[in-house]
């Protein structure tokens, strides 16, 4: 693993108490940066902290909802506060839903455009003022989804949020340029140990009836590669996009998938 590729850098990871979030922040802690962790329960984002901390790194945890303005405001403000600037933003956050479209209610699917891409558009504006304000440049790093380059069954307005948050940062890559802010997205598929699998796992069963796990086999044999991923290959690939090495990189979704979708 390189190390120190963020030395002296303050980053604000979204959904950092669990999952994909957490081994995000992991590895930037490892690489030298120091992280302001925000998610919704102050259980999971003080555990984390305490996690990281517990390895050396430097972090603060911050509660909030990222669908919520104020929130996000906020936590751009602490991070700040406690660091004294932003130089790289995760909009990690995300939900999923489980079921046919035509049985999904309107509540389920403006919850999960409210967190999958509200939150992401108020995370990169927020950051982006930050950031433009510092004068030196920057790095946004949007969660996306294998999904968000390819629909399917199931699925269909988490795919949609995704899809959206492609459009979004590669619209955001164009209109930051000048400022130097780089604005990528990743987009994993099959990271099937984390806490949002467990639930697609559990929801797959009960639509399709297969067994508890079914799923989550099914999907780590998808893959050519044969296998499900791994939060730590995400968290590698997210560390480069917010790296210096990534410099002359924005606009793009990066698929960490193993070779799932191919285009």
């Amino acid at each position: 693993m390189a190390v120190n590729r963020l030395q002296k850098r303050v980053a604000l990871v979204t959904g950092g108490g669990r999952g994909l979030g957490y081994a995000i922040a992991q590895r930037f802690v490892a690489e030298g940066a120091s992280v302001a962790v925000m998610g919704l329960h102050s259980d999971s984002v003080a555990r984390a902290v305490d996690n990281l901390r517990s390895y050396g790194g430097t972090a603060i945890a911050i509660v909030g909802d990222v669908s919520v303005e104020q929130d996000v405001s906020d936590a751009v403000g602490k991070t700040v506060a406690e660091f004294g600037r932003l130089d790289i933003m995760v909009n990690n956050a995300g939900i999923i839903a489980i079921g046919p479209v035509i049985d999904t209610t309107t509540e389920t699917w403006d919850r999960l455009m409210q967190v999958n891409l509200r939150g992401t558009f108020l995370g990169c504006r927020e950051a982006s003022h930050q950031m433009i304000a510092q004068g030196t440049g920057g790095r946004i790093v949007n969660g996306a989804s294998g999904a968000g380059r390819r629909g399917g069954a199931l699925i269909g307005p988490y795919a949609a949020s995704k899809f959206g948050v492609i459009g979004l940062t590669q619209s955001l890559a164009v209109e930051l340029a000048p400022h130097g802010i780089t604005v990528n997205a990743y987009c994993p598929g099959h990271v099937t140990s984390t806490p949002m699998w467990d639930r697609i796992d559990r929801e797959m069963s009960s639509w399709t009836g297969q067994e508890a796990g079914s799923a989550k086999l099914a999907a780590a044999r998808e893959a050519p590669l044969g296998r499900a991923g791994r939060p730590e290959e995400i968290a590698a690939a997210v560390a480069f996009l917010a790296s210096d090495e990534a410099s002359f990189i924005t606009g793009e979704s990066l698929l960490i998938d193993g070779g799932l979708v191919r285009f």
